[in-house]
């Protein structure tokens, strides 16, 4: 598939508790098409095969989430237009609307696994 930049209005913003602790951004493409950006687990509850071994994944991507859409608040987010880098079947990254501003989770999680997590394999 081929990826694509396009613009995007934020239409909602939402912390899920389903499977662990997981945030979804929801974009309008104006055009009828909608896609989910995010959905990454951020926190695994105790119990949980994969507790203790999220780094402070939730933070970053909050806060990224936040810088990117040049927002202070999570319920300031739907309304807030960005672009997106996506094909048909995920949305890969967000980025700054006017700013070369981009926030890549694979990418950027990655990289913070290597300095928090020395040894790690994803």
């Amino acid at each position: 598939m081929t990826i694509e930049t396009k613009n995007a209005v934020i239409e909602s913003a939402k912390f899920f508790a389903d499977r662990g602790l997981t945030a979804t951004l929801m974009m309008d493409y104006g055009d009828g098409g909608h896609q989910g950006f995010g959905n990454y687990m951020l926190y695994a509850p105790k119990g949980w095969s994969a507790h203790g071994k999220c780094f402070d994944a939730c933070g970053h991507f909050i806060y990224r989430c936040l810088q990117v859409a040049g927002a202070e608040d999570w319920g300031k987010l739907p309304g807030r237009t960005v672009r997106v880098r996506a094909d048909l079947g995920r949305i890969y990254a967000i980025g700054h609307i006017v700013k070369d501003d981009w926030f890549d989770p694979e990418a950027e999680f990655k990289a913070l696994r290597a300095v928090l997590q020395p040894g790690a394999t994803d």
